[in-house]
């Protein structure tokens, strides 16, 4: 007779979307397989609706392939504060009513803390995808969500060595830590066999490595005239060099707005709503350099040896810099940087261990011999 093993999957802003899709699809294969030990899993998802907007959510879900939700708790925008609290009121009846063995969070978002934090206090054990990853930065409110996530959950997933030996120091035991790779890369590769690259680059008129890509949305640049706005000039002064392509995230767009801020006349600079994941990844391949504040964009053209100029002080994926193809930059610096990176290869770095596309695979055998 088979056994069942239950599992609730946390989903809440866009980046966890994409790390959802091959758990979902590597959970749908064991179940199929014969002589799956016989275990199957019972996952049912959780979309706690922090991004609830259809351009940063829905279209995901459809897009990547991933079953409709099983719960949906609609809590929406809100100060930190009032996000996380909302979240854990709603999450804890569904935990009521399901009895899982396992929550499976991912990530670094309010969601993720919010969870853990509610089923710890339930005695449901915690497994978190991407456990161990540090800026050493605690004005970032994902640092805390990762601190405090980590310091609960009972099975600590990682996606390089340095998050291991981040753990280790902080003194978690090493049976409760388990280095699967990087689930982001398995979204990527599934998704490089089936999109046409050139229908992307043709329907904004740009050419192979012929522009640089933008994504900017962290408070720390966006959220004050006096950063963002040195932020737009530098920018204009790039795009009179090389066509930008700038998917603006609906609050960087309003900043701007409130702040009265323009890019200058002149500047190629295509402004645009956000784009399928399917066209971000083809932006990071082709582009000859990337400019973000994301950790995923970090990872993604670390994949593709993409030059990526980070506009952070610190970064929690380290290995993109010391392996992969990324480098920190500040406004003060960028256009010195952006030159460097002009006079250098066109592709840089190495792909770092277990970036190969089976680590939702690692995750469920993982979960299943735990």
């Amino acid at each position: 007779m088979s056994k069942t093993l239950k599992l609730l999957l946390i989903a809440g802003a866009r980046p966890n979307f994409m790390k959802l899709a091959p758990l979902a699809k590597a959970i749908q294969n064991h179940n199929a397989r014969p002589g799956n030990g016989d275990i199957l899993i019972d996952s049912r998802i959780v979309h706690t609706g922090q991004h609830y907007d259809t351009q940063m959510s829905q279209v995901f879900f459809e897009e990547l392939g991933i079953p409709k939700p099983d719960f949906n708790l609609e809590v929406g925008s809100g100060s930190h504060a009032a996000q996380t609290a909302e979240i854990m009121k709603r999450f804890e009846p569904v935990c009521l009513e399901s009895t899982p063995d396992w929550v499976l969070v991912v990530g670094d978002v309010n969601s993720t803390m919010a969870c853990t934090l509610v089923a710890a206090k339930m005695g449901i054990r915690v497994a978190h995808v991407e456990a161990g990853l540090r800026s050493n930065d605690r004005t970032m409110p994902e640092e805390i969500n990762r601190i405090v996530t980590d310091a609960l959950a009972d099975f600590l997933l990682t996606p390089s060595q340095d998050a291991n030996e981040n753990l280790e120091r902080e003194g978690v035991p090493e049976e409760k830590i388990r280095l699967v790779g990087n689930i982001m890369i398995d979204s990527l590769i599934a998704h490089l066999k089936k999109i046409d690259s050139g229908a992307a680059l043709k329907r904004f008129s740009l050419k192979d490595r012929g522009f640089v890509y933008v994504t900017l949305h962290r408070p720390s640049n966006v959220d004050s005239k006096e950063t963002l706005g040195p932020i737009v000039e530098e920018l204009s002064m790039i795009a009179k060099q090389w066509p930008v392509i700038f998917p603006i995230h609906p609050r960087t767009r309003k900043r701007m707005t409130d702040f009265g801020l323009a890019f200058e006349p002149g500047a190629k600079v295509n402004l645009i709503d956000p784009i399928s994941y399917s066209e971000s990844i083809t932006f990071t391949e082709r582009a000859r350099c990337v400019l973000t504040d994301s950790g995923g964009l970090q990872e993604e053209s670390t994949y593709f040896g993409t030059p990526c100029l980070t506009l952070r002080p610190n970064t929690e994926r380290p290995i993109t810099v010391t392996m992969g193809s990324n480098c920190l930059t500040t406004v003060q610096s960028l256009r010195s940087d952006f030159q460097i990176i002009l006079k250098g290869p066109a592709r840089c770095g190495t792909v770092p261990p277990l970036w190969d596309g089976k680590t939702a695979e690692r995750i469920v055998a993982a979960l299943l011999s735990a």
